[in-house]
């Protein structure tokens, strides 16, 4: 009976998201990879796992041509991942089953963690990762409290990158394609000693003509030149215990993000000056890719020593500014395996992730300079986990350990503006320096009390204190606010495993997301009192099956979501310098519930697909917070970021052809009409999407080639927009179409 059900809702999942699966009656020989995951931070085959989980193979990452994860985002439902095009070097809006962050500033902290070979990526910035071999990316959905920690209440995508072989081998990677990009990729694998294994890579990303074009200019604006290189040493120090570290250095150089003035006559910018969209859907250029921002600076911007208060000079002195925004990264990760005994093993991870970027930047988009600012910063983190596995086999299982975490970050934001005094540039200085230390105790723990039934619980307990410190135009010396939270994060679930193909389970879980200080402040208020944490509890049920000895996997979960104390970025008028704020309140409960179905096949001998579908129904049950002038009630507006269904279908057609093998991969995702800001501005509102690529290909004696295109279909949604205090609003549109060609090398043993 349970079969027949399932059997049902496989029919119902693939009519759904258009797919039709052919009879199976051939070359059953044939089955699905078996996905290994390490979402439950040990090594579990994905179908036993009771958690929402997608994963993509090495293999399958490579036939995407993606150039960093935002273009994998389609493996997964109710996922998006867009570059905010707020600040250099790729700043993350991650949002999973509508829960995410989509701000620069690095005192909000991730909703939805990225992990990387084990380090925790605690800031937006730099999330989205570029490399050229990547081992494993998984998505996992809902909160992942208990042993990813804080920051993923949304859920957390974990990567992982291929270890040092030992054997001389690797591959190099070389391709063009339009807008004058190039790249130029390499790794290779070789032995020093029998127990000391090393890999090295290096990377060049340069597109030297933009998506953009400056009608004021006639230049092309958006170029990005991108390098990396790293070493990764692997030492089988005795039989039981090894050591693996990494080192990864990456620069990025290129124009300042563009962006389009959306501005409507509701707004000061449109109404006073002038400076208005053309409609709710084209901006003042007339055109998504099309720019009329020019950049200058001040006279006072060139202060020594900088200046610790407002100063101003005639809006006559202002100066062109061709400055390039940077961003540079550095990564070392350095992990200890010690096998203890057959069923005890430590795990110890210690990591830094340090960045240092640059970006002047003119906000409103126009050729005058209204809203400018000069936002040098630097991060950095520090992390510590000690982790044991038990596992002998038997019934008891058992992940613990501890974790250790600190960061800071500075910020030295030089805001110009030439809106509130008559020809005059008004420059205020505002810097921030923020510490964050945080410590947790974690554990999960299985029992199996038979063949069938399983009982897992959890739970992790976090201590986060956070410092703040505020100079220049309001400054907190004196009286550095700082603030002490604590949370415990449980998780209880148990599945049932229905026969060797089948298992169904259901899962309670809770995931916290630090509080904080603002960083982005107009108002001493705003810079000395905390907004508090916010958490998540999700209820979900699922099952995973497999069907014809392995060809199809067919998975699926139900999900409830109960959010509290949700924190808010609102953006008020203020009586400050800028005229405006972005305060964090604690303004909003929410309830979200949805379904996702997950398809894997191998169709034919020739033909696999996987598909995917999500549904999601995101409310505001409270939303209300005080303007400084009254109680303000958003109740009624939708989550941002927040379509009702996502879906994708990803298939691949593969034969031999000569001496070698030929395929033809296409994918088509869908994105549901939604906002991409929380006010729900019209002028901020994405259509529903259509996104397909498509590649051919052909390899023969260790050589790949490849012909591709990405976003065929020219979508040109939002990839981020925001209504700045009822001054202005900005946006910046997703990549359109593109096409390349490469060539990839293997050799050796790779």
């Amino acid at each position: 009976m349970k079969k027949k059900i399932l059997c049902t809702a496989l029919a119902v999942a693939t009519s759904s998201i258009g797919v039709t699966v052919a009879p199976l009656a051939t070359a059953q020989q044939l089955a699905l990879e078996e996905i290994v995951v390490s979402a439950r931070k040990r090594k579990e085959d994905m179908q036993d796992v009771g958690l929402s989980v997608s994963a993509m193979s090495g293999t399958e990452i490579s036939r995407t041509f993606a150039r960093d994860i935002k273009d994998l985002a389609f493996i997964s439902p109710n996922l998006i991942i867009d570059d905010t095009s707020q600040g250099p070097g790729g700043n993350a809006a991650m949002y999973i089953r509508g829960i995410g962050v989509a701000d620069v500033e690095k005192n909000f902290e991730p909703a939805v963690g990225v992990t990387i070979d084990g380090l925790f990526i605690g800031a937006n910035s730099g999330a989205l990762l570029r490399s050229i071999d990547l081992a494993s990316v998984e998505v996992l959905r809902g909160p992942q409290g208990t042993l990813f920690g804080r920051n993923t209440i949304g859920g957390t995508i974990n990567i992982e990158r291929t270890r040092p072989t030992g054997e001389f081998g690797g591959k190099v990677r070389a391709g063009y394609g339009d807008y004058d990009n190039y790249w130029l990729d390499a790794i290779v694998n070789f032995g020093i000693t029998d127990d000391l294994a090393v890999k090295l890579s290096a990377a060049k990303n340069d597109q030297q003509e933009g998506y953009f074009e400056n009608v004021n200019t006639g230049d092309d604006e958006g170029m990005i030149d991108y390098e990396s290189y790293g070493i990764n040493l692997l030492w089988n120090a005795t039989d039981t215990l090894e050591f693996e570290y990494t080192y990864q250095n990456e620069e990025t150089v290129q124009d300042t993000p563009p962006l389009v003035n959306m501005a409507q006559p509701d707004t000061l910018f449109c109404g006073s000056f002038g400076f208005c969209a053309q409609s709710v859907s084209t901006p003042s250029s007339g055109d998504r890719y099309k720019v009329t921002t020019l950049k200058f600076e001040p006279t006072t911007a060139s202060l020594s020593p900088p200046p610790t208060e407002i100063v101003t000079s005639p809006i006559a002195d202002l100066i062109p500014n061709n400055d390039d925004a940077t961003f540079d990264a550095e990564t070392h990760i350095l992990e200890a395996r010690w096998e203890i005994n057959d069923s005890l093993t430590m795990n110890y991870i210690y990591g830094t992730f340090e960045t240092e970027e640059t970006v002047v930047t003119n906000f409103a988009a126009e050729p005058v300079m209204l809203f400018g600012t000069d936002r040098p910063a630097e991060y950095e983190q520090e992390s510590h986990e000690l982790r044991f596995t038990y596992d002998d086999g038997g019934a008891f299982k058992l992940v613990a350990g501890a974790y250790f975490w600190e960061s800071e970050y500075d910020i030295r934001l030089r805001s110009w503006i030439t809106f509130s005094i008559p020809d005059t540039v008004v420059d205020i200085p505002q810097t921030t320096h923020q510490e964050t230390d945080s410590t947790a105790l974690f554990f999960e723990a299985d029992y199996a009390f038979n063949d069938n039934w399983t009982l897992t619980l959890g739970g992790r307990y976090t201590e986060d204190e956070k410092l703040s410190e505020q100079r220049g135009n309001l400054s907190t010396e004196g009286d550095d606010p700082s603030e002490k939270w604590d949370e415990f994060t449980p998780k209880v679930g148990v599945r049932y495993r229905i026969d060797d193909d089948a298992m169904i389970y259901a899962t309670y879980a809770r995931g916290y997301r630090s509080g904080g200080f603002n960083g982005r402040v107009d108002e001493l208020l705003s810079a000395t009192v905390p907004y508090d944490p916010e958490t998540v509890d999700n209820y979900e049920l699922g099952f995973k099956t497999e069907w014809s000895d392995g060809r199809i996997r067919f998975n699926g979960a139900l999900f409830y979501m109960d959010y509290q104390d949700k924190q808010e970025e609102i953006g008020l008028p203020s009586e400050g310098a800028t005229g405006q704020r972005i305060s964090v309140f604690n303004a909003a409960d929410a309830t979200m519930q949805g379904l996702e179905l997950e398809l894997q096949a191998i169709v034919t001998e020739n033909l696999s697909m996987r598909a995917n579908m999500g549904y999601l129904d995101s409310e505001y049950d409270e939303f209300t917070f005080n303007d400084g002038f009254g109680i303000v009630d958003n109740s009624g507006l939708e989550f941002r970021r927040a379509p009702d269904f996502t879906g994708s279908v990803d298939a691949t057609y593969e034969w031999d052809i000569g001496n070698g093998n030929a395929w033809v991969r296409g994918s088509y995702r869908f994105l549901g009409e939604h906002f991409i800001e929380q006010t729900n501005r019209p002028e901020l509102e994405n259509d529903a999407q259509h996104i397909v690529d498509l590649s051919v290909n052909y390899t023969t004696n260790g050589l790949t080639f490849s012909v591709f295109g990405r976003n065929l279909t020219e979508e040109d949604g939002w990839a981020h927009g925001l209504n700045v205090s009822g001054l202005w609003a900005y946006a910046s549109p997703r990549a359109p179409r593109t096409w390349g060609a490469e060539v990839v090398y293997n050799f050796g043993d790779n």
